[in-house]
């Protein structure tokens, strides 16, 4: 049984995600259909990538994944199918693939549509799964793409005793997810302690295992099973409490080893 996950700023108060499903469905009725998100903001392919990026692998390889974000034909460059390391994806190239691969794609192919389809979502996303799911081969789903859009997302700025990075997402929970991986932390730490500072808090001190190291109401810093350093707090909402929002800056000082 293929499976296919939808991801979108659709929301769930509308009929537009039920419409996209039963059309895929009516292409092959034996999908198993699993949403990721239908809460992304509207028109923001950053967060859908960074949900993406860290999701896709979760899933079997062949599984097709179908993202509905800023996808208004007025506002990109068309509808792409993609192969990348055994996974299909499908969507609009508008710069959100470029920030959810770290390597070139092995296939890309633009998707034919007709710009006066009254219903051109729908048809296009159903036509490209069915597609790939009745095992046509996957040469002939389209035009191969020479370019995508891209798009450059903030980079963490990095010197011999200091990272400064940006935040990127925040959860449900309001947790803080900033662009540090925790590789890139350990290497520039090279075993040195360190002070995480943000806004004009208190910094912090120590990287926690669990929320529960510290005090219900704390904050605390962890790296996140995502694998990117974390400001949170225990049974609180970081973003919130210290005023922390999308692209704002988190500081980590490296200290002179003591001897």
């Amino acid at each position: 049984m293929a499976i296919v996950t939808l991801t979108t700023d659709f929301g769930l108060t509308d009929y537009y995600a039920g419409v996209i499903k039963g059309a895929m469905l009516c292409q092959n009725p034996n999908l198993n259909i699993i949403d990721i998100s239908h809460n992304v903001k509207t028109y923001d392919i950053v967060q859908a990538s960074f949900i993406i990026k860290n999701a896709y692998k979760g899933f079997p390889e062949g599984t097709i994944h179908v993202i509905s974000v800023n996808n208004f034909i007025d506002t990109v460059e068309g509808y792409l199918a993609i192969r990348y390391k055994g996974y299909y994806f499908i969507g609009p190239d508008n710069g959100l693939f470029s920030l959810v691969f770290e390597e070139k794609p092995e296939e890309v192919y633009h998707l034919n549509f007709d710009a006066n389809d009254l219903f051109l979502l729908r048809n296009i996303y159903a036509q490209a799964v069915g597609h790939i799911v009745n095992e046509n081969p996957f040469e002939t789903i389209g035009t191969k793409a020479l370019n995508i859009q891209e798009r450059i997302t903030l980079q963490p700025v990095v010197s011999k005793s200091q990272i400064r990075g940006s935040v990127i997402h925040i959860d449900n929970y309001e947790n803080v997810i900033v662009n540090i991986p925790e590789v890139l932390f350990e290497q520039v730490a090279k075993g040195r302690t360190f002070e995480l500072y943000f806004k004009r808090y208190d910094p912090i001190k120590e990287i926690c295992l669990y929320y529960s190291d510290v005090e219900v109401g704390e904050t605390l810093c962890l790296f996140n099973s995502a694998g990117y350093l974390e400001v949170s707090v225990n049974l609180g909402k970081a973003a919130s409490l210290h005023s922390l929002k999308i692209d704002d800056t988190i500081q980590v000082d490296f200290l002179q080893r003591v001897t």
